[in-house]
């Protein structure tokens, strides 16, 4: 009962959280000026908090890369946070182009991720799978325009 409680009086009474959250998730992509087909939002409990990662599906690779992830006290804050993440992170991060190749297939990809480092761009990349499935042939910081 209490979380029922805690969680009205963080949306507000009269609130519906599954309208406020599809609100919320339809101004990210309003922002990313990303199709929703092409996103994911995939929430997970982990130690009383929620996790969000939300997720960009490349029609042109056929792939899945991590966009962000970010910690939330619930499902609501969670997208509050990845909203505030999506409105600024262009001036905080620094843009990445990585080249590579998925195992089995011969053409070369790239791909474009903005991170605080190279390792964060790497770990968007390998998101969800196997280390060894994806081949990277370059990492580039991009000069900034």
């Amino acid at each position: 009962m209490d979380s029922i409680k805690k969680s009205m009086h963080m949306t507000g009474a009269g609130t519906d959280i599954h309208v406020e959250s599809i609100k919320l998730q339809r101004e990210i992509e309003s922002h990313l000026s990303i199709k929703g087909s092409e996103l994911s939002f995939e929430f997970q409990q982990s130690e009383g908090k929620t996790k969000l990662d939300l997720i960009t599906i490349s029609p042109r690779h056929n792939q899945s890369f991590l966009f962000q992830s970010v910690l939330g006290i619930d499902k609501l804050d969670a997208l509050r946070k990845m909203l505030d993440y999506v409105k600024s992170y262009k001036d905080k991060y620094q843009s990445y182009t990585v080249q590579w190749i998925a195992k089995g297939e011969k053409e070369l990809h790239t791909s474009y991720f903005r991170a605080g480092n190279m390792y964060d761009a790497l770990d968007k990349l390998y998101y969800g799978r196997d280390i060894n499935t994806i081949t990277v042939f370059s990492i580039v910081l991009n000069p900034v325009a």
